[in-house]
């Protein structure tokens, strides 16, 4: 198996600048996917998982955009969907804080076009908004979510086609050829406002409006999520969400169930992961 230390690490000390600044400025974050399975699974990372993922409420996430830029470490920097390229390189929605002294990836153009930022550690940052009640305002909402991460295909640096039917290749084309002609950062606008529409509605149900469209099947009820509880991981103490069992079951379903041998593998295993841990640093 490969040794993710020094991949833990990084991440670990991530994680606690999240929790940190959020404690400092009364604002929620929540463990989320693979890490949340990981704290209540092995009260600490997945043993051969290389990323972590951490989700907030839409009000703690505007907090946390408000201050994290001054509050975080020179060894760590946010990075907001808009900043690549120049602000007009797109890869996703989802905002990132990045570990600067690693690299998973190779050197390549596709990374010098993202500005080297994509090929660092991170803990990525998801957002939890408010889901119409209404079946029909929900199909809504997130099919509004998928056409915009459509268009914004266009920005990317190249399509990689080949995980999509013939039919959804098709369109996929379609889109981003499409919102090539539409600047980038009037469609990360139109994805933040879509996005926040029905926050100030107290609805029954949540969802990630910061997912790739293939993602956006995830739905949350309000009151798994709203409320906090404290998990062990890594000898630390987390947020995570409240109700934690009822969102990994229905994400997961028997998430207690460890994969196959042959499954057990980090993300980037075929990458030769660096990362620089000071000695004097406390992770």
């Amino acid at each position: 198996m490969h040794d993710l230390t020094k991949v833990h690490q990084a991440e670990l000390a991530i994680l606690k600048e999240i929790d940190r600044i959020c404690r400092k400025y009364k604002l929620r974050y929540l463990l989320d996917s693979g890490t949340l399975i990981g704290a209540v699974r092995h009260q600490g990372f997945i043993p051969w998982d290389d990323d972590a993922d951490v989700a907030m409420t839409r009000a703690s996430f505007d907090g946390f955009l408000k201050v994290a830029p001054r509050e975080l470490p020179e060894t760590m920097e946010l990075v907001m969907p808009g900043q690549l390229h120049g602000g007009k390189g797109f890869y996703d929605f989802t905002p990132k804080i990045i570990y600067k002294n690693s690299r998973i990836h190779d050197e390549s153009e596709e990374t010098a076009f993202y500005d080297g930022k994509l090929d660092r550690l991170s803990v990525d940052l998801f957002v939890l908004d408010a889901l119409p009640d209404n079946k029909l305002g929900a199909a809504v909402a997130k099919g509004l979510q998928a056409g915009i991460y459509g268009l914004a295909m266009g920005h990317r640096y190249r399509l990689d086609l080949g995980k999509y039917s013939p039919l959804l290749r098709s369109m996929v084309i379609l889109m981003a050829g499409t919102g090539k002609l539409i600047p980038l950062r009037w469609l990360i606008k139109l994805q933040d406002v879509l996005a926040k529409k029905d926050r100030k509605k107290k609805t029954k149900y949540l969802y990630y409006s910061n997912y790739q469209p293939d993602y956006l099947y995830v739905t949350l009820e309000r009151g798994w999520s709203t409320e906090t509880v404290e998990l062990p991981f890594e000898g630390q103490h987390f947020m995570c969400p409240k109700g934690w069992n009822e969102v990994l079951n229905w994400v997961y379903g028997d998430y207690m169930k460890l994969p196959p041998i042959d499954k057990r593998k980090p993300t980037h295993a075929t990458t030769e992961i660096w990362v620089d841990i000071p000695a004097d640093s406390d992770p």
